[in-house]
């Protein structure tokens, strides 16, 4: 059975902070609704200290932020954003159209339709995170969105160059330096100065993870991505300073977000967890990655692999480092996760930064129902008919018409039985109370 050397807050105390977050986004998105870019700029200058008559950055300030990266810098960029375009390209390629004859006079078919609008979030507060540019924009881009705007907060109170030059160079039709709950309001609801989006996009803290939920329906979104979660499934084929590294190179996203060791060496949980105190000393990022691992932080000692695998499907966790003497077998056999990462060469950054997968992922069991942010979730598979014979209408309202009436829909029944007396020339009744004229 499954030891916990370490476990995180409880269940009740998350729930309580849901709460307070849950009560808070309504609020906003409320005033949001209401009030528009009043309400907007009102929370940019609280929560972000910045203040500006419009907030959609202009061509001159947008070629400013490009012109003061340097030259590795760009050249980075555009290998990030070309290993992302790749693969998008060909998952988009892997979607196709169909029109298949199922009976002698009857065509059935889909179409992947992109959505008119998309609205990426990038978020930025705490850190510049550039790569979240790439991950939304160009993604929307290949499935053929054909207005994308963004929305990022403003870092150290200006638009971070970086950031701002990575949602150019990803082809964004506008950019906006907004953040948190007020970006994601104004670009679901529509304000005097931004028009609405028909989909929303893209990680961030849990009020704008929060956001996105209360605003699903209105519009469309991608998953519930919210604070950063990050899990290690390891055997002793490595040590504890690797599996170390791995939690808390995601733990200093946020003091909120989950990092899970599970293994099946008690050793290697007892060395992981010093390994863990030792970085945590020297790690420029320390007093985030503190907090996340002390309230969020658990080592799971397993008795086999079979439990290792039974724990980590449990959890649905969205980043899954793999590093055992198996990690195929963890590939073919797991089934909630958001992304794997199998072997010691690979790790989360990687995903994050640069390989090319896609780093929006779904959080808090999401991975249960949902895979993460890709070139089909900005499409919408729509169906569509055409009956091309006489002898193949009759047929369908033959079989239509007698089930209608199996379910009492005589509207339905005559929209069939209509089409058999006309193009099977048959003797058919009226379904409706009153005879046509």
């Amino acid at each position: 059975m499954a030891k916990w050397l370490k476990e995180a807050v409880t269940t009740e105390v998350r729930l309580n902070a849901d709460r307070k977050v849950r009560e808070t986004v309504e609020t906003i998105l409320a005033d949001i609704d209401q009030r528009g870019d009043a309400a907007v700029r009102e929370l940019s200058v609280k929560f972000d200290k910045w203040d500006r008559e419009d907030y959609r950055l202009t061509d001159s300030e947008i070629n400013a932020c490009i012109d003061s990266l340097d030259k590795q810098a760009i050249t980075d960029i555009e290998f990030a954003q070309k290993q992302v375009r790749n693969f998008a390209q060909e998952q988009r390629k892997a979607i196709q159209d169909i029109e298949v004859e199922t009976v002698p006079g009857v065509i059935l078919g889909h179409k992947n339709i992109p959505v008119n609008a998309a609205g990426c979030y990038v978020p930025g507060g705490k850190y510049p995170l550039l790569a979240s540019a790439h991950m939304s924009v160009i993604t929307a881009k290949v499935a053929g969105v054909p207005r994308v705007i963004t929305c990022a907060p403003p870092f150290e109170g200006k638009p971070a160059p970086a950031i701002v030059a990575a949602q150019a160079m990803a082809g964004a039709d506008a950019i906006y330096a907004l953040g948190g709950i007020q970006a994601v309001g104004a670009m679901a609801l529509g304000t005097q100065s931004i028009d609405p989006v028909d989909m929303l996009v893209g990680p961030g803290n849990a009020f704008v993870a929060e956001a996105k939920r209360q605003l699903y329906g209105r519009v469309g979104i991608d998953l519930f991505a919210g604070p950063t979660e990050t899990m290690v499934i390891a055997d002793e084929t490595v040590d504890g300073e690797i599996c170390a590294t791995d939690l808390l190179g995601q733990a200093e996203h946020g003091p909120d977000s989950p990092a899970i060791l599970i293994t099946n060496s008690e050793k290697l949980a007892q060395d992981t967890m010093r390994e863990v105190e030792r970085l945590l000393e020297i790690l420029p990022t320390r007093e985030i990655a503190r907090r996340a691992w002390d309230d969020y932080g658990e080592v799971i000692v397993c008795e086999n692999y079979d439990e290792m695998l039974e724990v980590a499907n449990h959890y649905a966790n969205e980043h899954v480092q793999v590093m055992t003497d198996r990690d195929d077998w963890f590939l073919e056999n797991m089934t909630n996760f958001g992304a794997l990462f199998l072997g010691p060469r690979t790790n989360v950054a990687y995903g994050d930064k640069v390989i090319g997968t896609n780093h929006t992922l779904p959080t808090k069991k999401a991975a249960r129902y949902t895979g993460g942010l890709w070139v089909g979730k900005f499409l919408k598979t729509c169906t569509y008919q055409k009956v091309l014979t006489d002898e193949a209408s009759t047929q369908m309202g033959e079989y239509c018409s007698r089930l209608c009436a199996l379910e009492g829909f005589a509207g339905h029944g005559e929209q069939a039985n209509v089409r058999v007396r006309r193009y099977g020339r048959r003797n058919v009744p009226y379904a409706g109370a009153v005879e046509p004229a």
